[in-house]
């Protein structure tokens, strides 16, 4: 099953920051970890961005066993 990394708000929200999830799909796996975190972990899902080892995806990409699946919601910052 392909492993799902979360970050910041992603990590807070589903209250770990690596999971197993499955799914044919970056899509199946995102609507499993949906399932699996719920509502906030929805919420802060629609406002991220999502790659599939290192590249950018679409939730019809296709993944495997060994693909890695990162949900990195926006960053803001600024300097002091």
């Amino acid at each position: 099953m392909p492993t799902v990394r979360l970050f910041a708000q992603a990590r807070e929200a589903a209250g770990t920051g690596t999971d197993v999830v499955a799914g044919r799909t970056v899509g199946e796996v995102l609507d499993a970890a949906r399932e699996r975190y719920g509502p906030g972990f929805d919420a802060v899902l629609a406002t991220c961005r999502v790659w599939c080892n290192g590249e950018p995806a679409t939730h019809a990409d296709p993944v495997s066993e060994d693909d890695e699946v990162a949900v990195l919601p926006p960053v803001s910052g600024g300097c002091a």
